[in-house]
């Protein structure tokens, strides 16, 4: 996955938005409707990584199968969140799933309607 293209997959997420609030050189991808972070990448930044929210026994799971290439999140709630290598060895549909799951983690609820 290319930096373009993981900025193109954030962007395409419901209500997201790539904010810099530490700099830069560091985006920042957010919900707006309630400002949360699902993801983070220094997008010139060699290897390309992206830190992003996970569910703390899938993140675990995933830590296991791709040892070296899925981190702890790093500078992030080592429980909640992943930090992936972009080289190639996770596959971009991959990627694409786990930035939805962490996407819908942290997204506004849409009330339901109440019955009448």
């Amino acid at each position: 996955m290319t930096p373009d293209a993981l900025v193109d997959f954030c962007l395409s997420l419901p209500q997201a938005v790539e904010t810099f609030p530490f700099g830069e050189e560091t985006s920042v991808f957010k919900t707006s409707g309630n400002g949360k972070i699902f993801a983070l990448s220094a997008l010139a930044g060699e290897p390309l990584t992206v830190s992003l929210k996970c569910d703390p026994e899938e993140s675990r799971a995933l830590r296991e199968e791709f040892a070296g290439q899925i981190t702890p999140g790093y500078h992030l709630n080592k429980k909640h969140w992943i930090t992936i290598v972009l080289d190639g060895q996770v596959e971009d549909a991959l990627v694409e799933q786990l930035l939805r799951d962490s996407h819908s983690l942290v997204r506004p609820r849409v009330p339901r309607a109440r019955a009448q």
